[in-house]
């Protein structure tokens, strides 16, 4: 990679500030084009500091019932990755600092064409991948065309991830590490903050890339206590739910649905932005 990103940028800001960041994902497309941008728009004011943008898929294998049933409303909106693409241009017109990351499947960036998609994501103003069907084993297959076009790519580790096969996952990673803080799927369990202190200690003895810690995270005390030890909280499921529901019977989205995912981002923002600062005074 040439420089720094705005990944990069993001996190010396927030070490800068002394506190941890919010992450957040939500699904393009869910529960509709002109809803999801509407939502990805306002998060950067509601407090998300970076933001993962998944990409819609057919079988969402890592992802719980919460997030799989987003992808399903946002394909059967129309969404599409072209679509995806051009919900991140539309983001970039009215803010060119927050962060995004597409996350997803290697299954449609196959069909897309790599060359394609990598060079339509950058100039639509995507700054990272989380791929998570793709092992370090296939980094020629994505992750170093990535890097040589400029694209963080944020690599998961896993609390089965041991500090044997931690240094193949780190080689070529990126912008920040994932932390998965359980084993099993998104949404479904919550992590201890003792157990995911001592994962996060083990991975600053492998990297100093940041540590984003995910999956099971739904309420600000929670994203509270990650911050305590990791350098963000990543929060996808609440968000998602959050969309579900606001929905009416006909699975169109209630007038207050945008305020209402806003809102829980807020909330969580003041719960990771209390979290450090208490640490702090400390």
């Amino acid at each position: 990679m040439t420089g720094t990103t705005r990944i990069d940028r993001r996190f010396a800001a927030l070490r800068a500030e002394g506190r941890g960041g919010l992450v957040t994902f939500v699904t393009a497309g869910d529960p509709d084009a002109e809803t999801a941008l509407a939502i990805l728009k306002g998060l950067p004011g509601a407090g998300a500091d970076v933001i993962e943008l998944g990409m819609p898929f057919s079988d969402p294998m890592a992802d719980g019932p919460s997030v799989q049933a987003s992808s399903q409303r946002a394909l059967a909106s129309g969404m599409t990755l072209a679509a995806v693409l051009d919900m991140v241009s539309a983001f970039r017109a009215g803010d060119d600092e927050t962060p995004i990351v597409l996350m997803g499947y290697f299954n449609p960036i196959y069909v897309f064409g790599v060359d394609a998609f990598l060079e339509q994501a950058r100039a639509a103003g995507v700054d990272g991948l989380i791929i998570v069907d793709l092992p370090p084993e296939e980094n020629r297959e994505l992750c170093l065309p990535a890097r040589a076009a400029d694209l963080n790519y944020i690599f998961l580790a896993t609390p089965t991830t041991d500090d044997k096969r931690l240094p193949v996952v780190l080689e070529h990673a990126s912008g920040f590490v994932y932390y998965v803080s359980i084993t099993g799927i998104t949404g479904t369990a919550s992590a201890l903050a003792a157990d995911v202190g001592a994962a996060v200690e083990r991975l600053r003895r492998h990297t100093d890339l940041p540590v984003a810690v995910g999956f099971g995270i739904r309420t600000p005390e929670q994203a509270a206590e990650m911050v305590r030890s990791a350098d963000a909280a990543v929060v996808g499921s609440a968000l998602v739910n959050a969309v579900a529901e606001n929905l009416d019977d006909d699975g169109r989205p209630r007038p207050h649905l945008v305020d209402t995912v806003l809102g829980v981002v807020g909330d969580l923002a003041r719960g990771v932005r209390g979290a450090r600062m208490e640490g702090a005074a400390q």
